[in-house]
């Protein structure tokens, strides 16, 4: 992959915050649900979030993959713990989901979390 993960998460968060003002109730709609699901529970945020990314990574969203990666991370995991969830991601998800987890590696690497 030659595109910046990086650059990517900041351009979908720029565009996102410009589809928020021209629809301001869908976006505030929209952020309702994943403070109350992703909040501790039974299962912690951090782990909801971990399975959030498998999800991701076998689905394919590119935005998705890369902000639950963060999301992750604020909730303290590690790179060790995303990077075994992408394995369980590839397991349910074939050469596809493969692909995908291969952006986490870039994210991490981008942020310095991986060699």
């Amino acid at each position: 992959m030659s595109e910046s993960q990086t650059e990517l998460v900041q351009q979908i968060k720029d565009d996102f915050e410009k589809l928020r003002e021209q629809m301001p109730e869908i976006g505030r709609a929209y952020e309702a649900m994943p403070q109350e699901v992703y909040k501790d529970g039974s299962l912690s945020g951090k782990h909801k979030r971990l399975m959030a990314l498998c999800v991701a990574v076998s689905s394919g969203c590119r935005g998705c993959i890369l902000y639950q990666t963060d999301h992750a991370l604020d909730n303290g995991a590690g790179a060790e713990e995303i990077l075994e969830a992408c394995g369980v991601a590839i397991s349910m998800g074939g050469t596809m989901a493969a692909a995908e987890a291969t952006r986490v590696v870039q994210y991490l690497r981008e942020k310095g979390l991986v060699s």
